[in-house]
């Protein structure tokens, strides 16, 4: 087996699959990409049939980087034949008292990056979608473009088209040594050594045993979410063209799809798990993250409640400030690495494109400033966190 590339990515989920896929598209067969579990399995942050794809956010610095991002995504489906993101439409929603401002920042972001919207009032919205239980003491935000980005499709599709293209993808290869000397990588990974001019970090959970090999670590916290999905007995009010992908802005944080990819209403609540590592999470219910979700379905979409035929988990890597890390390390400039804080599924594309320009061209023209690796809060020993966006 060929042991010496330009460029080796250490992950293939969302964001590794993405970054081997488009550095392949420049570099050919002098990719290599590597995988310590089996290909598209279910341990870390990036499967299941649906993730929210949107322009909303809550810094113009985010919503110009989904234009980015839905670009990526149909160039992807452009050269793999197949269709990743499904439009459903989006919907912001909350209650008046305490999620005023937050609402709020997300409408100026998207009117300062130029994006249409709809600044909704609660009986607009229990007007066009009778599936909420809202009224006038609930407001929100409706953009057109929001919809499904895919998993399952769409890292098949990313390792697909990397092959295509040239490069070499292993999996069920642990990594046990990283050494940078002089400006050359060598990753041991299963029982092989592989040399390297550049490597792409895209660890998820497991990122900091990555980094250790090379002298640094980050603030990261791991936690376990998970996400329900209700065999409604009005299961065709809920399906795609009749309700939206839809966030619920309040504290706690809730979200929810149409139904797509399996039958029944998923529903979540964003950052309800509680925290682990990659290697020592479960995969069993918890009761009472289950038990918040029901609440909250029962309160505000009772239509959608039936039995709970299907429950599953996955993680989130986060960083204090909950903003993404995409940069080169400091000490190693040979190396990039990228956190995707548990809100990353929509970027994953372009997060491998803009890894791929990193590696190659060792700029960006993506305004990624704000997310550099040696920012304050990542530089604190106990630092602050906030969790919501």
């Amino acid at each position: 087996m060929r042991t010496t590339f330009n460029t080796i990515v250490l992950g293939l989920g969302g964001i590794g699959s993405g970054a081997a896929y488009w550095l392949s598209r420049r570099l050919g067969a002098d990719v290599l990409g590597i995988e310590q579990f089996e290909f598209n399995h279910a341990r870390g942050e990036s499967h299941d049939h649906t993730r929210i794809i949107r322009h909303s956010y809550h810094t113009p610095q985010y919503v110009e980087l989904t234009k980015h991002a839905y670009a990526a995504w149909r160039a992807l489906e452009a050269d793999c034949g197949q269709r990743l993101i499904v439009t459903t439409g989006g919907l912001d929603l909350a209650p008046r008292e305490g999620a005023a401002i937050r609402l709020m920042n997300y409408s100026k972001s998207l009117s300062a990056a130029g994006i249409s919207h709809e600044v909704l009032d609660g009986t607009e919205i229990a007007k066009r979608w009778p599936q909420f239980n809202v009224d006038e003491r609930h407001h929100g935000v409706f953009q057109a473009d929001g919809g499904i980005a895919t998993p399952e499709l769409s890292n098949r599709a990313h390792l697909r088209m990397a092959r295509e293209h040239g490069a070499t993808l292993i999996d069920n290869a642990p990594v046990t040594q990283i050494e940078d000397r002089n400006g050359e990588i060598t990753v041991r990974a299963g029982d092989q050594a592989f040399i390297c001019k550049k490597l792409v970090i895209a660890a998820g959970p497991w990122t900091n045993n990555a980094l250790t090999h090379l002298g640094c670590s980050l603030p990261l916290e791991v936690s376990r979410e998970q996400v329900v999905y209700f065999d409604s007995p009005h299961i065709n009010d809920f399906l795609v063209g009749r309700f939206p992908v839809w966030i619920w802005m309040d504290e706690p944080c809730f979200y929810g799809f149409p139904v797509y990819g399996h039958h029944g209403v998923k529903l979540a609540q964003d950052c309800g798990g509680y925290i682990t590592t990659g290697d020592t999470r479960t995969f069993e219910l918890d009761p009472a993250n289950f038990q918040r979700v029901r609440d909250f379905a029962a309160r505000y979409m009772p239509r959608a409640l039936g039995p709970s035929h299907l429950i599953k988990t996955c993680l989130y890597t986060l960083t204090p400030d909950r903003d993404f890390v995409l940069d080169t390390l400091p000490e190693h400039p040979n190396v990039s690495v990228a956190i995707g804080a548990g809100h990353a599924y929509k970027f994953a594309s372009v997060l491998g494109k803009i890894l791929s320009e990193l590696a190659i061209d060792g700029a960006t023209p993506c305004d990624i400033d704000a997310l550099n690796f040696d920012r304050h809060i990542l530089t604190l020993a106990d630092p602050p966190k906030s969790y919501s966006q």
